[in-house]
């Protein structure tokens, strides 16, 4: 039974490792292809983050521009109510 056991192990670790041999034809294309892909993908990571970093940019300005329009409506507001002039007294 212990000796099946052995055997079973062997032959199982045997195929693991002869499939992994195999499976490495040509280890200068694959990191050559690799290298690329890298490449790749990181160039359109940063696209994607500078679009990104665009939007929140725009957002944020947009907001703020907002803000401060609005607080600039509510100053007019209060001194416009400070500024009018009295009405002219009556004649006597």
């Amino acid at each position: 039974m212990k000796s099946l056991k052995h055997n079973l192990c062997c032959l199982t670790l045997l195929c693991a490792f002869t499939g992994i041999a195999f499976s490495q034809s040509d280890p200068q294309a694959q990191t050559d292809q690799g290298a690329k892909s890298d490449v790749k993908e990181a160039g359109q990571a940063t696209g994607r983050a500078a679009k990104k970093t665009a939007r929140k940019t725009k957002r944020g300005a947009k907001k703020a521009t907002h803000a401060a329009a609005k607080k600039t409506r509510q100053g007019a507001g209060k001194v416009e109510d400070k500024t009018q002039t009295p009405p002219p007294p009556p004649p006597q």
